[in-house]
This record gives structure tokens, C-alpha cells and sequence, in this order.
């Protein structure tokens, strides 16, 4: 099932995304599916007609994982950490599809990074590996924008990862899916420029849920960032970058 979060008529509302490609429609449902449950109201849109908003901006945080695809580490000259390396995104970080990413004033080197964004669906701490499904609403794409300069200055990534806009998520939450063995892919102005699959994660999406959930409490909408493949560049006022993953969709959105 595929829950968006939309516009019509400046009204946000979430609703179920229906049909084949090219001939969409969304299926209005009341309140909020993170606790409301899924509930359609009867009203429709056709896809194009609506405004399409990122689908969950995090009540709490959004929990980014580094160096988890070993091209990547080796490409940018790092070693593998002996445990999942995190840190933080303010939810101020987070836009939706086709929403423009600023690139801040403070950097000249801001880099792209798709990735796989696992979406929490109910308050949990210390979840055990095997019952991590039980704790997952869906899975949505992201991009893990990351100011490159500012991330070799400073001691911690705050800046260099949590600037405004620096976490497109998109088009929607993809709510049956496995995770495992998915084709993950960044194109920049049309040309292919990440090309991986989950599988080549060195810790998986059950384990890192698993390991946030040591330390954090995690709530309904918190996000977590799985990690980007090889592949990753900057991106220039004016390109545009698109992430695909299977069984999901594509997120694109244009540089400013």
C-alpha cells in the first residue's frame, strides 16, 4: 500500500495512491494512518490533480546511518566502522517531491546521496532483531544531502548533514515491502550516477532499527537513513537528482 501525503486546495491530507503508472488516483483517507489507522473517506483525486508533500514529517528525529555500503566507505577514503556509525537530521531538514533543495551559503561542496528510509509506525525502545517488522509502518526514498566541505571541518556532522532541506523524502510510503534485496539508484540530470542494491548493506534494515532502538526511544514518523551506495558527487544550482528504489518509486527534486 502506498501512503501519500498531499495538497488540494492548500489542505494537506493523506490518502492511498492506486493504479498503474501514468493513471494514478488517490484515495482520501481521514486523519492520520500513524494513528488514526487507514480509514478512506470516499473522496478521490487523480494523481496529477494533487500537490504531492513529503509523507511524514518527523515528530522527533530522523536518524542517519553512515558508511553502510563498503564501495561507498572505499570511494571516499574511509575504513568500515566496527558498529553502525549515526547521527541526526532535524526534522527542519525534511522536503517533499519536486520541493527545491537550497543549497546553503555556507558550502561549495554539497554532495547527493540516495538512500533507503525506513518509516517507524509505533513507539518502541530495545526491539529485538526478530520483531523489528513489527515496529515498521513503510519504507520511502531519500536523499541524504551532505555539505562535503563542512563535513571535514567540523568534529561532528550537525551542520554538514542537518541544514535546511537537506533530506528530500519521497513520493510516498511504500507500506509491503522487503527490504532486503532492492535496486537502489541516483540519477543526476538524467545520467545514472548510483547504481547499488540494499543487499550490498553492511548492516541491514533490522539490524539498524534495532540498534537505534538501544539508545533512542523510537516514535510513530521517526525516519531512519539506511546508508547510500557508491556512486555519489555534487549537485550545482540547477541540476536535478532523482532516487529510485524498487518497489517504491522515484523522488526527484531540483538544486537552488
Amino acid at each position: 500500500m502506498r501512503i501519500a501525503r498531499f495538497v488540494v486546495d492548500s489542505d494537506p491530507m493523506y490518502g492511498v495512491v492506486e493504479g498503474e503508472e501514468g493513471n494514478e488516483e488517490v484515495a482520501v483517507i481521514g486523519g492520520d494512518p500513524f494513528f488514526a489507522g487507514i480509514h478512506p473517506t470516499g473522496a478521490r483525486h487523480k494523481l496529477e490533480d494533487v500537490r504531492l508533500v513529503a509523507p511524514i514529517i518527523p515528530r522527533s528525529k530522523l536518524v542517519g546511518i553512515g558508511r553502510n555500503y563498503a564501495e561507498h566507505i572505499k570511494e571516499m577514503g574511509n575504513e568500515t566502522p566496527p558498529a553502525p556509525l549515526m547521527f541526526f537530521k532535524p526534522n527542519t531538514a525534511v522536503i517533499g517531491p519536486n520541493e527545491p533543495m537550497v543549497l546553503p551559503a555556507f558550502s561549495d561542496e554539497v554532495s547527493y546521496e540516495a538512500e533507503l528510509c525506513v518509516v517507524i509506525g509505533r513507539i518502541c525502545k530495545d526491539v529485538p532483531v526478530e520483531r523489528v517488522d513489527e515496529v515498521i509502518f513503510g519504507y520511502t526514498c531519500g536523499n541524504d544531502l551532505t555539505a562535503r566541505d563542512a563535513q571535514r571541518t567540523d568534529n561532528q556532522w550537525a551542520r554538514a548533514k542537518g541544514f535546511d532541506g537537506s533530506a528530500p523524502l519521497g513520493p510516498w510510503i511504500e507500506t509491503e515491502l522487503d527490504p532486503e534485496n532492492l535496486s537502489i539508484r541516483g540519477w543526476l540530470d538524467g545520467e545514472l550516477k548510483q547504481d547499488g542494491n540494499t543487499s550490498q548493506m553492511i548492516w541491514g534494515v533490522r539490524e539498524l532499527v534495532a540498534y537505534a532502538s538501544q539508545a533512542f526511544t523510537l516514535l510513530p514518523g521517526d525516519v531512519i537513513m539506511t546508508g547510500t551506495p557508491s556512486g555519489v558527487g555534487t549537485i550545482q544550482a540547477g541540476q536535478r537528482f532523482e532516487v529510485e528504489i524498487e518497489g517504491i518509486g522515484r523522488l526527484a527534486n531540483t538544486a537552488r
